[in-house]
């Protein structure tokens, strides 16, 4: 099984590229998530059969949004983090708006897993939603994370907007306290790995120089000055059911690229 995440910023305009098409003809995935999808159902013009389709679409029109399409169909689909998860960490309005209704969370459950799929907000460049994050956004992320967990595995993917560690981006001395490099963006993710889940990349790849996003400034991804913000991350026991994880920086349309993990669907039955 073959399962995709691609933040695609803006999925109307990957599709006028032509690199949407090119994308799913090549990879022909099981399943991809998107975020930062900026539209909602029936906006953009695709005709892919195979696929069901699940969106969970901002209030603000062409702001934020996810989305999975999949080959096999769930049992069961929820948008957004559970209400008592939501109230638990005050997940309500900040300067910005309701972080509930930017369409950021959708969890899909198959038979053997559970599939998370999130954009996570930006701290933003004067950190002014670094509090968000901090206290109430990643820790909710973690419960609900830990949450499905207890009942079967599960796979998160999606843009974190977080570079983990200096290996994770290309100029870590120049970006340090940098929005998507503070110690409490940083710490925020390392809560996931120390719970018990996994950066499945790093299962098979170890240094730098592999990014997922790339700045439009300054020739950025021709140079591959970058960050790794995209990731897959897994519940400790699909570690063996895992086979390969990927950062495809082959596939254009974006400023993030997509990132990929591959299931031995023998081993992931029989967890």
């Amino acid at each position: 099984m073959k399962i995709f995440s691609w933040n695609v910023n803006g999925i109307r305009a990957v599709i006028k590229k032509g690199d949407f098409g090119s994308f799913v003809e090549k990879y022909d995935p099981d399943i991809f998530c998107m975020q930062e999808t900026k539209a909602e159902q029936g906006q953009a013009e695709i005709d892919l059969p195979h696929y069901e389709e699940y969106w969970n679409s901002a209030e603000k029109k062409g702001y934020s949004g996810t989305a999975i399409f999949t080959k096999p169909k769930p049992i069961a689909v929820l948008n957004d983090f559970a209400a008592e998860i939501s109230d638990e960490y005050n997940l309500h309005n900040d300067s910005y708006g309701d972080p509930r209704a930017e369409g950021r969370v959708i969890t899909a459950e198959y038979d053997h897993f559970f599939l998370v799929t999130t954009y996570v907000p930006n701290a933003k460049r004067d950190l002014s939603r670094l509090e968000l994050r901090d206290k109430r956004w990643d820790p909710a992320l973690l419960h609900h994370m830990k949450m499905l967990d207890a009942k079967k595995p599960v796979l998160v993917c999606g843009d974190m907007n977080v570079a983990h560690t200096e290996d994770d981006l290309a100029n870590p001395k120049a970006n340090k306290g940098e929005h998507g490099f503070t110690d409490e963006e940083r710490q925020g993710f390392q809560n996931f790995l120390d719970a018990g889940f996994v950066d499945t990349f790093r299962l098979f790849t170890e240094g730098n120089g592999h990014y997922s996003w790339w700045s439009y400034m300054s020739k950025a991804r021709e140079r591959n000055a970058g960050w790794r913000i995209d990731y897959f991350l897994a519940s400790e026991r699909l570690k063996e059911a895992i086979t390969r994880a990927e950062i495809l920086n082959d596939v254009m349309g974006s400023d993030h690229c997509p990132v990929s993990v591959t299931l031995d669907d023998a081993k992931l039955a029989n967890l």
